[in-house]
């Protein structure tokens, strides 16, 4: 017997890669159920590359009851309202919001760094999925961690237009298009202007000068990797459709070579280690789009500091960065603890 599964939010960018990955890995699901507002009710989407067809129910009427789990794709202010309905149902909910994340009683799971704090789900039946930003970031650390502890990180960002969803990819789109012909390239999603240009600057900012979006990072690495970890981020949106870039510094308590960093990441989980010191020896966007894996290239020793170490890190951030890692979480949920399938 399989799992009864629900994608709420599956007419989104994350929602639909959701459905395709469940379909690519062969998810052991007896029943998917993909759920959207109102206006997108009886839309048929297809379930990966399978030739078959679900149809969006409206999420304000869904029934939880009798489903195992739930994947939502919808933002904090709708997650706040059905998050609880659907775990008091007793369907365990894989929230891709900001909404439970710093929560104590709601794990927050990257399944190739911490699988064990998983097993805390029950406290509210609700298991949170990290920022794109830092999920493929703690991939990368975790390893080196285990082998010398870090003791700061400083990251810089370069974060793709589709972590603002469909509106941020048309915005690109459009201003660049509308650039060429010689029209406005007004703002309407972003502050300003992104095509042929980078924004230091995604979320809010909060009263200390950072972003919410940087503070998401600093707080999210402490809880899932280790507490004692210093970070700070700058994070940049830049005008590049899919997939997050990272510039990587890092300070150890004892050394840790280029080479030692190379030979543990090659062997890592999740990760691709593509350096070679010659021209295209590293990888962009653009080749780690639509892969699962967290790319390092650039691996470099810094001398400026004791114990100093620099790389570069792309991930396809709806992906890893969201929808690959959901679905890794329900499979860690179902080999853990659920047990079906």
């Amino acid at each position: 017997m399989g799992y009864r599964i629900v994608v709420a939010g599956a007419t989104g960018n994350v929602g639909r890669e959701v459905v395709n990955i469940l379909a690519e890995r062969a998810f052991p699901a007896d029943e998917v159920a993909v759920l959207a507002s109102s206006r997108s009710q009886g839309i048929e989407i297809e379930y990966g590359d399978t030739d078959k067809m679900l149809r969006i129910q409206n999420i304000d009427n869904f029934d939880w009851t009798g489903w195992d789990m739930a994947i939502f794709a919808i933002g904090s202010e709708a997650t706040k309202k059905y998050a609880l309905i659907a775990a008091a149902a007793g369907c365990v909910v894989i929230d891709n919001s900001s909404l439970f994340r710093m929560d104590p009683d709601v794990p927050l799971i990257v399944p190739e760094v911490n699988p064990d704090a998983i097993d805390i789900y029950k406290r509210k039946n609700i298991i949170a999925n990290p920022n794109c930003s830092t999920a493929q970031l703690v991939v990368a650390l975790k390893p080196l961690h285990d082998y010398a502890k870090i003791t700061r990180v400083v990251v810089s960002t370069y974060q793709s237009v589709s972590g603002a969803g469909k509106e941020g990819m048309d915005e690109l789109f459009e201003q660049s298009r509308n650039i060429f012909v010689g029209d406005s390239a007004d703002a309407k999603k972003f502050t300003k202007q992104i095509a042929f240009n980078v924004i230091p600057h995604i979320d809010s900012f909060l009263e200390d000068g950072y972003t919410k979006e940087e503070w998401k990072m600093m707080v999210e690495v402490k809880k899932i990797l280790d507490p004692k970890i210093k970070l700070t981020a700058t994070c940049v949106r830049v005008p590049v459709f899919v997939g997050h870039s990272e510039a990587v510094n890092i300070e150890y308590e004892r050394e840790m070579s280029a080479e030692t960093a190379q030979n543990i990441l090659r062997e890592a989980p999740g990760i691709m280690l593509i350096d070679k010191r010659e021209d295209g020896g590293y990888t962009t966007p653009i080749e780690a789009a639509g892969d699962d894996a967290t790319y390092v290239s650039r691996v470099r020793e810094d001398p400026t500091v004791d114990n100093g170490l620099a790389f570069w890190c792309v991930s396809d951030n709806l992906r890893k960065g969201a929808a690959l890692n959901a679905v890794q979480i329900a499979e860690l949920l179902g080999r853990r603890h659920l047990k079906k399938g």
